[in-house]
């Protein structure tokens, strides 16, 4: 695959800061703990100071005018998270020793024998602004408790000097602004890599703010921040300073750096020889599914699902990689009506702006392909598109990121025969795996060990 270079004036700085990374990669894996620690420190310190102005650029560039409360979305999806995130990795590396961290996370057997940790709620915050709301990683089977601290922090498992340092080339989301710098600081701290951080053009007027809170790492020469367009993103990709690859984005995006592009491209996937030979990670979008387990609703039970199926979908406006765009019902279940019709007056009332490039051509898409679709209007923003799933082929397949979604109803006698076919629908048919929601009520889930039918 052969890309088109970007300006000479973008590939010598490109070079330039490639190379001052690759001067420093061996340096920053031989970073000491210590030392690692002190660059967190700093960062939170930096981070709020500048968080006000983040968050009002990002408002801004979304077209929420001054004072929204929609502007609340990008103080916990931008500076918020990136804190947590410092914060975390402060905790951690603060008990690496023996790593006495895993002290502190609650443990558990699922029915199947697999190990689960609880790792929400974690901390004061969480148990005060995470009220109920608990979060686990379920291990891998033949994982035990015996040897869990060979799962974690691997990275510190190699003295400092025996570390090899490497370059990665991180290929920012457009949409979450927290993603590109939590992924920085994913392959520096957890995989001991310095970063070139290649934002999207849909968020890079983040460049500066983000300069400055990560000031530190820059002057180790540890990170740099660029901006540029894809045909930019694409020489990237095969940059012989370039060790290792992590993209946030769509499928196709990926395929195109990995295998290439047309019939050559799906002659290598077919013979598994990509054509990028760097290891590639990737946080990618897919048709996540909502599955909505029948039992016995009362009114409350749909008003307070509806506002979270609202939320699903139209989070960010709708532009989100894990935003539900499949909802799975049985057939024949009663409240089902009521549910959608609550669900649809939600979403009617967002009328934030759609501001991801694209909506319109891929909604006007998702629109053609349904039989008889069902339009929502918001007002000046673009209407909500409900479809049958059946309708089309590309329904499970493709992506519509926006306000597109379509519905699935599956036969079914009784509330665990219809889990087992939507999970079984969900693993199956639709694409990707990045994420799915289950909705289900206290009586069946007293009566279902979810964990078993999820295997």
């Amino acid at each position: 695959m052969s890309h088109a270079r970007p300006g000479l004036t973008t590939c010598s700085q490109y070079d330039a800061a490639l190379h001052s990374l690759s001067a420093a990669r061996q340096r920053w894996a031989e970073t000491s703990v210590n030392r690692r620690l002190a660059f967190l420190r700093q960062i939170k310190d930096a981070l709020a100071g500048i968080a006000p102005a983040w968050v009002a650029a990002a408002a801004a560039a979304k077209g929420l005018p001054a004072g929204d409360p929609l502007a609340g979305e990008e103080w916990l999806a931008g500076p918020c998270a990136l804190m947590v995130g410092c914060n975390g990795l402060i905790a951690t590396l603060e008990q690496l020793e023996e790593k006495t961290f895993l002290r502190r996370i609650p443990l558990r057997t699922l029915a199947e024998g697999r190990l689960a940790l609880r790792v929400v709620p974690g901390t004061l915050w969480d148990r005060l602004l995470l009220s109920g709301v608990r979060a686990e990683i379920w291990m891998q089977p033949g994982v035990t408790r015996a040897h869990l601290d060979r799962y974690a922090a691997r990275a510190y498992d190699i003295p400092p000097a025996a570390r090899q340092g490497k370059l990665a080339l991180v290929l920012g989301a457009g949409n979450v602004a927290s993603i590109a710098p939590l992924d920085v600081l994913h392959k520096l701290f957890i995989e001991n890599q310095v970063c070139l951080l290649k934002l999207n053009p849909v968020n890079d007027y983040l460049h500066d703010l983000l300069a400055q809170a990560l000031a530190p790492l820059i002057a180790m020469d540890a990170l740099r921040i660029v901006t540029g367009d894809a045909r930019a993103g694409a020489w990237l990709t095969t940059h012989p300073a370039v060790d290792e690859i992590h993209i946030t984005g769509s499928r196709e995006t990926h395929d195109v750096i990995v295998w290439g592009e047309g019939e050559t491209a799906r002659q290598r996937r077919a013979a598994g020889t990509p054509l990028n030979p760097r290891r590639v990670t990737s946080e990618l979008g897919g048709v996540s599914p909502t599955i909505i387990v029948p039992g016995p609703w009362s009114e409350a039970d749909i008003a307070f699902q509806a506002q979270q199926l609202a939320t699903q979908k139209m989070n960010n406006g709708g532009f989100n990689c894990v935003a539900s765009q499949v909802l799975i019902l049985q057939q024949g279940w009663e409240p089902a009506t009521a549910l959608l019709n609550q669900l649809y007056r939600l979403i009617a009332a967002n009328t934030r702006p759609d501001y991801y490039p694209g909506a319109e051509n891929r909604l006007t898409d998702f629109r053609l392909r349904a039989r008889q679709p069902l339009e929502i209007a918001r007002g000046d923003a673009l209407s909500l598109i409900v479809a049958n799933t059946d309708d089309d082929p590309g329904f499970c397949q493709q992506e519509v990121f926006g306000p597109g979604l379509s519905v699935t109803r599956l036969e079914a006698g009784s509330a665990e025969s219809f889990l087992r076919q939507a999970i079984g629908y969900a693993n199956q048919r639709l694409q990707g795996t990045l994420g799915a929601n289950i909705v289900i009520t206290r009586a069946p889930a007293k009566r279902l060990d979810v964990s078993v039918l999820m295997r």
